[in-house]
């Protein structure tokens, strides 16, 4: 799966090279510096994939550093995943939208090729994760919930960090989906009519998520409601990539002169985007700790 990524990416880091350097570009406000530095950054992530999982499949792989590994997949697996299951909705939606604002025509098979391109991304990514996961970190997927305790464990700061954190992403949570129903409170009332499918979309599956992962780190620290560990792991995993890397991708886009505005009032924007971000970092380091403690539990190491 690692080469079917590097495969499935290619279409994407094409793209991305041709409007870097101001080649087939849907309209002219993407001749803006901003969106020549956006379109360059996003190319450098693409080969960066590509690169990573060539690592996957090949030995070499192994002997790179985890946080090098890690970090990238944690973000890629949190923008692809949870894009995945909307996107057969979302991709015509966006297609729809930029036709609407008048695109080129040539615009519309650049996004087929982008949106088939993520998609073979979030497919085969994680599958290929898991393969490389199961070689260098077994505890990470495999075996009962709980392993036990040893003395120095960390499960006492867990408790505490989780029902802060478990607290946060419910209320954003419930926001997030009262907003994609229909909900008003927050919204500005002449930005009504700029609560579109993609918005309510976006605003859903991050409430979703955010639920996920609540649940998630409640039943990774309490070890209670599954007795195995990959589902709740699994939850947090990509609820925690996806609340950092969605709410930094929107506060990038919300900088760009030509950003469509965003219904909520600004408070309310500023609020939701920054406390996705900051839960979304906090549930990292609560994985990373359970996934220590495990892992001394596992090999009954001792302080």
């Amino acid at each position: 799966m690692g080469y079917g990524t590097a495969i499935a990416v290619s279409p994407y880091l094409l793209i991305k090279i041709a409007w870097t350097f101001g080649l087939f570009m849907p309209t002219d406000q993407m001749g803006d510096p901003s969106w020549r530095i956006a379109n360059a950054v996003t190319m450098v992530l693409a080969a960066a994939c590509i690169l990573l999982a060539m690592s996957f499949c090949r030995p070499w792989g192994e002997r790179l550093p985890s946080w090098l590994v890690a970090l990238p997949v944690w973000v890629g697996t949190g923008l692809l995943v949870p894009m995945l299951l909307i996107a057969p909705i979302l991709g015509p939606a966006a297609i729809n939208r930029d036709m609407e604002a008048g695109t080129a025509d040539f615009w519309v098979y650049e996004q087929i090729f982008v949106m088939v391109s993520l998609v073979g991304v979030g497919i085969c990514l994680p599958i290929a994760l898991v393969g490389y996961a199961k070689a260098r970190w077994p505890e990470a997927l495999g075996g009962r919930i709980d392993c036990g305790n040893l003395p120095g464990d960390t499960r006492k700061l867990q408790l505490t960090l989780t029902r802060f954190v478990a607290g946060g992403c419910i209320l954003l949570a419930i926001i997030k989906i009262f907003w994609a129903a229909g909900g008003t409170l927050g919204i500005e009332p002449s930005k009504m009519d700029d609560r579109d499918i993609w918005w309510r979309l976006l605003s859903l599956s991050t409430g979703v998520w955010a639920f996920a992962g609540a649940w998630g780190l409640l039943v990774l620290t309490s070890r209670r409601g599954s007795r195995r560990f990959l589902p709740p792991m699994a939850a947090v995993w990509i609820s925690s990539g996806m609340l950092f890397s969605y709410n930094l991708f929107n506060r990038l886009s919300n900088s760009r002169p030509d950003a469509q505005p965003a219904p909520e009032y600004p408070l309310a924007l500023v609020l939701t985007t920054e406390a996705g971000t900051v839960l979304g970092v906090m549930m990292g380091m609560i994985l990373l700790l359970v996934l220590h403690d495990r892992r001394r539990a596992m090999r009954g190491e001792s302080v």
